[in-house]
């Protein structure tokens, strides 16, 4: 089974939570719901389980909640 494709997700902040970018990204509606796909053990972050909603992430790590992967990307400018 093939992987989907990473979309990459420009950031002004490098780095940024997890808790934030799952907001960002639209993964997450809301904080609670950040919140609620940690606790449920949901996330990836670089492939490996991530249950802490202030994990720092950095441009280009990939943040990954079923099917769905973004990657933080610095804006240039």
């Amino acid at each position: 089974m093939a992987k989907s494709p990473i979309q990459d997700l420009e950031i002004s902040e490098d780095p940024i939570r997890l808790g934030q970018f799952l907001k960002l990204s639209g993964i997450a509606e809301d904080g609670g719901h950040a919140r609620e796909l940690l606790e449920t053990e949901q996330v990836y972050l670089n492939g490996r389980l991530e249950i802490r909603r202030g994990a720092q992430l950095h441009s280009g790590d990939v943040v990954a909640v079923g099917d769905r992967r973004v990657r933080p990307v610095l804006a240039r400018g």
